[in-house]
């Protein structure tokens, strides 16, 4: 059992939209394609992988430093206890050889994408779903087969006015969502203040909204807006300054008491540790939003969440950012708190397989093998490019 290929490229997602801080125009995915020499139905079995948005595809990490490594590596390196699956916890450190700690910046993606498409690939090997594997290796067996699901829009874009974001809402309301999120920040408080309002009306109830800032406030103008959206009584005002002022996130806890939301930009277990020691958040009423994908992978989030556990964080508090298949698959197996999810944003990377329809919130899983990217057929069509 061996790798024979490691393929690799660019996608854009190219999009009008923005948020407070940045905007999508040159907006670019990673993908990765692992084939393997294990043939089933006469074809060989390869494991997707892919970055989740935000973060630029990181393809020149993988072509020079990382794709090398794993095809150099012997069997035994490769190869679990059994040697009849590859083992992504070996070929996580194969990968990370002779990489300085620290700067855990494009790097961490790289690996997140290669990491996905070993994950998929190992399960395909068992012909078991990726959330069942998961939940072999860490929970006895135990799934979730219904995950809690969000939908993530309101984003700004040209033209948008409070119509056309209700109209938005509506859309996932309709299509089985119960909560959403919107983006503030870009426009002055009191015009986000009416589109939370609108947006409220839709849902019936705000604590069905949440709100993201994406880390464009100073720590006392995200205090002013936290004293502006307290009387909400939101579902989560997040990001509201920039991830790494862990000191700042402090200060504003203080005086926001509502659920705060972060930790989608940090990618480590290390930059996640020191959020949780020094960040003031509260294990009671506050989210993290890790997403595997950004940060060095599963193999990372695993680390991630022992050592949240050891600081008396439940595992519940975790809802990841991106909105892809790799973390709903994640909350199945390893019984965090939900998934992020983008109807309709994003292109084909954004949502989850064509047979996924969520209901009340929540998404029934699959039993597709491995990831399941095969059942998502814009998303795979990008990888048969390949």
């Amino acid at each position: 059992m061996k790798i024979v290929s490691i393929k690799y490229g660019s996608e854009s997602i190219r999009s009008d939209i923005r948020n407070a801080f940045v905007d999508f125009s040159e907006m670019t995915a990673g993908i990765v394609a692992i084939e393997s020499d294990v043939v089933r139905n006469g074809k060989p079995l390869v494991g997707y992988g892919f970055t989740s948005n935000g973060r630029y595809a990181a393809t020149g990490i993988v072509k020079t430093r990382l794709a090398p490594r794993l095809l150099k590596a012997s069997r035994a390196d490769l190869l679990n206890e059994e040697g009849n699956n590859f083992d992504p916890f070996k070929a996580w450190d194969i990968m990370l050889r002779n990489e300085k700690p620290g700067g855990h910046g494009e790097r961490s993606v790289a690996v997140g994408s290669i990491d996905m498409a070993l994950w998929d690939l190992a399960a395909k090997i068992e012909d078991i779903p990726l959330y069942q594997l998961l939940a072999n290796r860490f929970r006895e067996g135990r799934v979730n087969r219904r995950v809690y699901v969000y939908a993530a829009g309101g984003y700004y874009y040209p033209g948008k006015d409070l119509p056309s974001l209700r109209d938005e809402i509506r859309g996932y309301i309709d299509a089985g969502y119960e909560s959403v999120k919107i983006k503030i920040g870009g426009v002055p408080l009191d015009e986000d203040r009416k589109r939370i309002e609108t947006v409220a009306e839709m849902t019936g109830d705000p604590g069905r909204v949440a709100v993201d800032a994406n880390g464009k406030f100073t720590v006392a103008e995200a205090i002013q807006w936290g004293e502006a959206l307290a009387p909400y009584g939101l579902k989560w005002y997040e990001e509201p300054i920039d991830p790494l002022d862990y000191a700042g996130h402090a200060e504003i806890v203080e005086v926001y008491k509502g659920p705060l939301a972060t930790g989608e930009n940090l990618f480590s277990t290390i930059d996640t540790r020191n959020l949780i020691r020094h960040g003031g958040l509260r294990p009671d009423r506050d989210y993290l939003q890790m997403d595997p994908a950004l940060s060095y992978g599963l193999v990372e989030y695993t680390r991630t969440l022992e050592m949240l556990t050891d600081h008396g964080w439940s595992h519940q508090r975790c809802i990841p950012h991106g909105g892809h298949q790799f973390s709903l698959h994640i909350a199945a197996g390893l019984g965090i708190g939900g998934n992020e999810s983008y109807p309709g944003v994003f292109g084909a990377f954004g949502g989850f397989g064509d047979d996924a329809q969520p209901a009340a919130g929540y998404i029934e899983m699959s039993d597709a093998p491995g990831i399941g990217i095969e059942t998502k057929s814009d998303l795979i069509e990008i990888f048969r490019k390949l």
